[in-house]
């Protein structure tokens, strides 16, 4: 018996995976949400305050996550746990294989999103979890009334810096340049907290310790000078990393590995699509995501109806 093709498979189940399942289901197209991780939201579970996202001013990113996975299964969407390898491209068909299953797709959205990037200096990874976080908002309880230092200057460190100040007796915001990349208003947040002190044009070299983190190593790029800081943590906020290994033998990427697609979502291979942090954007919030959500799942209905193999 021949399997079951779908019109849609969504890869990914963050702001943007789930805008698109929200609009598919709207659509009555047949597609599955396939989902890496056991729970659905991608990145904004770890953060802790969203203030940005309309008419949901000061909610938690748990919070929200929870939200759009209720509106999703409210309309009867349903979320499939699997990592994918592969997307095989058939010409009208495509053929995506996960760890447990092979799926048949007319159309695929990828909305994997992105991950936390790392320093790459020594200690880092010996100190994972020992000391050395990628999400304040996980592991910042860990560390009440201790010292800690936040490594970054973009929205995300400063958010950490704002959300640790709350448990920390201390905490030093590190940046390598001399001003913050971050918003202007998360920027004044920062600088009016009394228990923050921002280290400028500094850089860790290395991370050290025992059986945790005991200090960091700092080199002063401007004053030619290094120093080490006694922290109890080091939560690392130095950017994200778009989740596309799986496709990048298959669709366009740009240099730093974002797939390449405009805001229909179109990539260089017809009936894949990008959404979301993964794909090549201006600003990547979640609001944008979302948005990214509903746009793709308005260029595969138009795909579906163009092509030779449209069901709909």
């Amino acid at each position: 018996m021949a399997k079951n093709i779908y019109d849609v498979i969504i890869i990914g189940s963050g702001p943007a995976g789930m805008a698109a399942a929200i609009y598919a289901q709207r659509a009555r197209l047949d597609f599955v949400v396939l989902e890496e991780q056991y729970i659905s939201g991608g990145q904004i579970i770890n953060t802790y305050d969203v203030d940005n996202y309309p008419g949901m001013p000061n909610i938690s990113g748990m919070e929200l996550a929870n939200r759009m996975e209720e509106h999703a299964k409210g309309l009867g969407v349903q979320v499939t746990q699997g990592r994918v390898e592969e997307i095989a491209d058939l010409g009208d068909c495509k053929k995506v294989r996960t760890s447990q299953e092979e799926y048949m797709t007319r159309t695929v959205v990828i909305a994997t999103g992105a991950r936390h990037a790392q320093l790459g200096v020594a200690g880092e990874q010996e100190f994972s979890g020992k000391g050395v976080s990628y999400c304040a908002t996980c592991d910042g309880a860990f560390f009440k009334k201790r010292v800690v230092c936040v490594v970054g200057g973009g929205d995300v460190a400063a958010e950490d810096a704002i959300f640790l100040s709350r448990l920390c007796e201390k905490v030093y915001l590190i940046h390598r340049r001399d001003q913050l990349r971050a918003a202007a208003v998360l920027a004044e947040r920062v600088d009016a907290l009394p228990n923050v002190e921002i280290l400028w044009n500094t850089v860790v070299e290395r991370i050290e310790g025992g059986e945790t983190v005991e200090r960091a190593a700092l080199y002063n790029k401007k004053e030619d000078r290094r120093s080490v800081l006694e922290v109890n943590g080091v939560f690392i906020a130095v950017g994200i990393r778009p989740n596309s290994e799986p496709f990048g033998g298959l669709v366009k990427t740009d240099q730093n590995g974002y797939i390449c697609a405009d805001e229909t979502g179109r990539t260089d291979i017809p009936g894949v699509f990008a959404a979301g942090d993964v794909r090549t954007k201006q600003l990547r919030q979640i609001l944008t995501a979302a948005s990214d959500g509903a746009n793709v799942v308005t260029s595969v209905q138009q795909y579906l109806l163009t092509s030779q193999t449209s069901v709909i």
